[in-house]
């Protein structure tokens, strides 16, 4: 092999590697059920009690890209000139702590508003309705919704309470967002928890599902052989390396085809899932305590 010939295939491989790094969307049945709702959501006319959506996730597993899936299909040019803008959905994350004022700073970040820091939390929540209602937003998102949580109990309401009067002066749909923690952040609110109807992304366990999602992952990767990762002891290992999440899920199997482009070996089986450098979620603070000893 000729010197140009290894540059060449290096190149190659290289753009190969960049491709499975890559983000890119898989449409499983429970993602598309909660997209489906929301774009329900979207076509609902204004009411005076509108509904809402509480989508509730363990930590990686695909919530926050669910969302961001939605939320650019939807994506309009901001400028700074918000006033003739037409945004449909606003995202956000909710502040660390159920502040009013960091929360309307967020909100008017997100639509590239000019503000006064100095403002009053009533300023600015002037100032947010009314950019609202210009723009004709339907949607608010409020993502890692249960760092309410955070805050004293006092906090909490009044936070939930500004929610609630979004909602209804608005007569817009707030989609919430986080962890199991959100369901108890919204239950606080009994009158807001009865709006906001639940959606579930729960662990993957060992179904049609699953096995569709890998099937999906070797036609991505494209490697020269072919993975079977489908086959029950591979499928199982993954399963059992991930904890369930498909964001590390989908680690493992990068993780995998990345070394076995970079070895030779041109498939993903589970002498190469064995070499990874991988640390699974249950024994990564193990992993920490080793480290400070």
């Amino acid at each position: 092999m000729t010197l140009l010939t290894k540059i060449t295939d290096n190149n190659k491989n290289l753009i190969r590697i960049r491709h499975i790094l890559s983000e890119r969307w898989i449409g499983y049945p429970k993602a598309m059920k909660v997209l489906n709702n929301m774009e329900y959501l979207m076509l609902h006319p204004k009411t005076y009690r509108m509904p809402s959506m509480l989508l509730v996730a363990p930590t990686n597993n695909g919530k926050t890209i669910l969302l961001h899936r939605f939320f650019d299909s939807y994506k309009p040019s901001i400028t700074p000139d918000v006033s003739s803008a037409k945004i449909p959905i606003v995202y956000i994350q909710a502040p660390p702590t159920p502040n009013e004022k960091a929360f309307f700073i967020n909100i008017l970040t997100a639509l590239n508003a000019p503000f006064q820091k100095q403002s009053t939390s009533a300023q600015l929540q002037y100032q947010v309705m009314r950019i609202l209602t210009n723009v004709e937003t339907k949607i608010l998102i409020i993502d890692e919704i249960h760092h309410i949580l955070a805050g004293s109990y006092l906090s909490q309401r009044a936070f939930l309470n500004l929610i609630k009067y979004i909602s209804n002066e608005l007569q817009i749909v707030i989609i919430g967002a986080g962890i199991a923690d959100a369901y108890n952040a919204i239950n606080t609110d009994k009158q807001l928890a009865n709006r906001f109807e639940p959606s579930v992304l729960p662990l993957w366990k060992l179904d049609a599902d699953y096995f569709r999602l890998l099937k999906s992952y070797e036609t991505m990767f494209d490697l020269h052989e072919q993975s079977r990762l489908t086959d029950e002891e591979t499928a199982i290992k993954i399963l059992s390396m991930s904890g369930g999440t498909i964001g590390e899920i989908s680690s493992i199997l990068r993780k995998a085809a990345v070394l076995a482009i970079q070895t030779g070996h041109e498939k993903i089986d589970l002498s190469v899932i064995g070499e990874i450098d991988y640390v699974s979620p249950a024994n990564r603070q193990k992993q920490y305590e080793r480290m400070l000893l």
